[in-house]
């Protein structure tokens, strides 16, 4: 096996492929990625048995072959080098050799037969989205997904599809984030799958603002692809729970509000809390909005927010995290508050498709 490849190029693939890898897993082989050369191009894949990641850069390549050697050392290698291109030779053993202007290293290898095989997804359904729309669609709602693995499927970011519509939704049993978009190109049967958080992250992380993402969907996995990468990934298996069963079905009123204005009064008020279990009062009285917080350990203060309202005055307590994170990641302007009275789930509305639902906090 033998190639030259662009040490700038050779470089951002490795941060395409190296995120999964483990420090401590216990086999060696899948702290390793593999190397495939041909037909003037390298294949770079890396796994950590849930989530499979590769991609591919062109390469000259002298003599074709595939080998495997430790993802984390190669890249800081490629991180350290000088030259231009990364000229590359693997021996029978698996020993890599790689010259970079004046630098010579050896990296020992392991032999590609043991690194385990990409699992053939039989898609159901398929669905073509633009990069960015499904990129800004993870970022709205993946914050709400549950961290406590007493409920599995919780753990994971729901995506379904009805009626040429693909939905995204999380939740931890609190609130609830709901991200929903028209899509021209969905194939096959409507249905739901559980993307595990990792890899919904992972997705996340490596869409980009130009070109179209693949999402093939099949009964246990799920496969993610675009130009630059291709990304498989287990399904959490189990039944999600009917999330519109907690949206009220109508509100007495609506209030619209700077979403950057309250989001930063929220944080503001925050200061003077102590711990996680602490919440803020959302006052709404006549034209404004009054924040409070309070905590026996630091103080108590309060700030105000002008918006349209009349009516009768209505004091809800949230959780300060909860009702700030919305305002962080929906990708709006303005929000428009929905809420009947001081003890309901209240509802936040942001960009086109976007919903959050939150429980206020009952004082004691």
């Amino acid at each position: 096996m033998k190639f030259s490849v662009s040490r700038e190029k050779l470089g951002k693939a490795l941060q395409r492929v190296n995120s999964i890898i483990g420090s401590r897993s216990m086999l060696p082989i899948l702290g390793n990625v593999m190397l495939k050369a041909g037909d003037n191009q390298l294949r770079l894949t890396t796994t950590d048995l849930e989530i499979r990641i590769e991609t591919a850069v062109e390469a000259v390549v002298e003599v074709a072959g595939e080998t495997t050697v430790p993802a984390r050392k190669l890249a800081a290698l490629v991180g350290c080098f000088v030259g231009t291109d990364v000229e590359v030779s693997v021996n029978e053993n698996h020993h890599m050799q790689l010259k970079c202007g004046s630098s010579n290293f050896t990296l020992l290898g392991l032999s590609p037969a043991d690194f385990p095989n990409m699992v053939e997804v039989e898609a159901v359904r398929e669905i073509k989205i633009r990069e960015i729309d499904f990129k800004r669609m993870l970022g709205a709602i993946s914050y709400a997904v549950s961290p406590d693995d007493s409920r599995k499927v919780l753990t994971g970011v729901l995506l379904t599809t009805r009626d040429n519509s693909a939905t995204l939704v999380a939740t931890d049993g609190k609130r609830l984030a709901m991200q929903e978009k028209s899509l021209e190109v969905i194939e096959g049967e409507d249905g739901d799958a559980i993307i595990p958080l990792k890899a919904a992250n992972e997705v996340k992380r490596l869409l980009e603002a130009e070109g179209i993402l693949t999402i093939r969907v099949g009964e246990k996995q799920c496969v993610f692809e675009t130009p630059n990468f291709i990304l498989s990934s287990k399904l959490i298996e189990g039944n999600y729970p009917n999330y519109r069963q907690v949206i009220p079905a109508s509100f007495t009123r609506t209030i619209e509000v700077d979403s950057s204005k309250l989001l930063a009064k929220i944080e503001t008020v925050s200061q003077v809390l102590s711990d996680s279990s602490s919440y803020v009062i959302l006052s709404f009285g006549e034209n404004v909005l009054k924040l409070q917080a309070s905590s026996s350990e630091v103080g108590e203060g309060s700030d105000l927010v002008d918006i349209e309202y009349t009516g009768e005055p209505i004091d809800v307590s949230f959780n300060p995290v909860f009702l700030a994170d919305p305002l962080k990641y929906c990708d709006a302007e303005k929000v428009k508050i929905k809420i009947n009275d001081s003890f309901n789930p209240v509802a936040m509305e942001g960009s086109e498709g976007f919903l959050y639902v939150i429980m206020p906090i009952r004082k004691k």
